[in-house]
């Protein structure tokens, strides 16, 4: 995580179930719309829109991926997005077994948890990113140190380096004895997770961090010369362009470079100024940002990762949890397009435990799918954008995206970006606020086109939530109500609009996303 996320309590306050029904009555009658007139030619050359937005996600903790939920949830994410890449902290931490000491105090290392781990994934078509850390207590310089969260990772350095060196080493030997070395030649070797915040213990934490990004590189490359590694997988942006003046100068391997932001991260964390940067834009600016440090740096053509990003770091349920990131998402890709190569929205299931165990499905948890394998909106709206094309249109907006697929058919995406209810852990129950926002667009060049497949996202499309709220939030749901979330959670079923002379209209309520497939 970009900070470590308080514990969050959920109280639903006595009046929630009155508030909401009042709300909706105010907002029964819908506002005055403002109008978007957008022009797309559907022939334009076009730039590529390589899907960097679902090629990975980050999930729970290692061992969580011996758990059904989570491998469900996986299949589930894979289905709708087609992902290829997942990255989880912990493949080292004590509760995964791999290090351990015989009776004479020689190093030992199991990896029985660790095949069990990566078989689970391999045969749902998922592919490792893997994070290599933390410090399993048997070679930490201090057994004791735990980072805060719930399960307690130690982030010390070693006491004996070559110890590391040769765990390290004996995972990579498993895994190419294991899978075989064209197979782990796919995956992606980066150290460590956020040394500049409390998950690293070295002091001072840039140059130990150094050190052990130094050999761990070295200790990859020596057992193959072809195998991905990277770093320096920092919180807020940091770091990079100092990061890779070291790596020059000391030599180390280096194929990508990683770096992690949300969407509260502040103006003073992530660019030292006094900025107050949206929400909405906070992820995309740090993009920017990294893009032009790896452009002006020592390695101008190195991949650029973003292993980390969302809304928010901090368990918000009127952010993670709503029909918000439909819009927010949408405007991501908008924005960041071009600029990363790969993003890892930050995680694919509520199969999560760094503030505890999950107490309530809908908590604000970072997750597309809650607990009770309920999808969020966040779910529908990657499965949605899943369907945009890998060539984008030009298109002088804040509210759409054009694009084409590689057989022709043009795929529009339109949203109605507005803030959240709420901003705090407190849920805040409600309709949208804002007005709703009517798109006429004018399809250049559309050959015999003459239909629309709309799907839509929104307070009333594929929202759990307002089911939850319905409900009366219930802390733990009964059977039943899981399967009636589960079923108000799905896509809906997508809509048919005929087109007028190559022009399409529609209205998008508040915090609202819809994609639209022309044939």
């Amino acid at each position: 995580m970009s900070t470590p996320s308080p514990l969050r309590r959920l109280a639903l306050r006595t009046c929630a179930v009155a508030c909401l029904a009042l709300l909706t009555s105010v907002h029964a009658a819908p506002a005055a719309n403002d109008t978007v007139q957008l022009q797309v030619d559907v022939t334009a050359k076009g730039t590529p829109l390589p899907h960097f937005w679902e090629n990975m996600f980050g999930s729970g903790r290692a061992v969580l991926a011996l758990r059904d939920d989570y491998r469900k949830d996986l299949e589930d994410v894979k289905a709708a997005t087609g992902f290829t890449y997942i990255r989880f902290h912990g493949i080292f931490d004590r509760d995964m077994g791999v290090a351990y000491r015989d009776a004479q105090g020689k190093l030992q290392f199991n990896f029985n948890y660790v095949d069990q781990v990566y078989d689970g994934l391999l045969a749902r078509g998922v592919k490792p990113f893997v994070e290599l850390g933390f410090m399993p207590p048997e070679l930490s310089t201090d057994p004791a140190s735990h980072h805060d969260f719930w399960y307690h990772p130690n982030v010390m350095p070693a006491k004996d380096w070559n110890e590391w060196d040769a765990m390290v080493r004996a995972f990579l030997q498993h895994e190419i004895e294991r899978y075989g070395i064209e197979e782990v030649r796919s995956w992606y070797f980066e150290v460590w997770n956020e040394p500049n915040l409390a998950f690293w213990g070295g002091k001072p934490e840039q140059s130990t961090y150094y050190n052990l990004y130094d050999r761990t590189a070295r200790v990859v490359k020596s057992v193959d010369k072809q195998f991905r590694v990277g770093g320096p997988a920092t919180a807020q942006a940091a770091w990079l362009p100092d990061f890779l003046k070291h790596v020059k100068q000391s030599g180390a391997p280096i194929d990508f470079v990683s770096t992690h932001v949300y969407g509260d991260d502040t103006a003073d964390n992530v660019f030292k100024t006094k900025e107050n940067i949206p929400r909405r834009d906070m992820v995309c600016r740090a993009v920017d940002k990294s893009h032009k440090e790896v452009a002006a740096s020592p390695f101008p053509k190195l991949p650029l990762v973003y292993s980390e990003y969302n809304a928010s770091y901090a368990n918000l349920p009127n952010v993670t949890d709503t029909v918000y990131m439909g819009p927010w998402m949408a405007n991501t890709i908008r924005e960041c397009a071009g600029k990363v190569d790969m993003m890892s929205y930050w995680s694919f299931s509520d199969v999560f435990d760094e503030q505890g165990v999950v107490k309530t499905p809908f908590y604000g948890g970072f997750g597309l799918i809650a607990a009770d394998r309920i999808p969020k909106p966040a779910f529908n709206a990657f499965a949605m954008l899943h369907k945009l094309g890998d060539v984008q249109l030009p298109l002088t907006t804040d509210s759409a995206l054009a694009t084409r697929r590689a057989d022709g058919t043009v795929v529009l995406a339109l949203w109605n970006y507005t803030k959240p209810l709420g901003d705090t852990a407190d849920y805040t129950p409600g309709v949208p606020a804002g007005a709703n926002k009517h798109f006429d667009v004018d399809l250049k060049h559309l050959g015999h086109a003459t239909q629309a497949t709309v799907w839509r996202l929104d307070q009333e499309h594929g929202n759990a939530v307002a089911a939850f709220d319905k409900m009366g939030r219930p802390t733990t749901p009964s059977r039943e109500q899981i399967t009636q979330l589960r079923e108000a959670g799905k896509l809906a079923a997508p809509e048919q609009v005929a087109l007028q002379n190559g022009r399409l209209s529609i209205d998008i309520p508040p915090q609202g996303l819809v994609v639209v497939e022309l044939h």
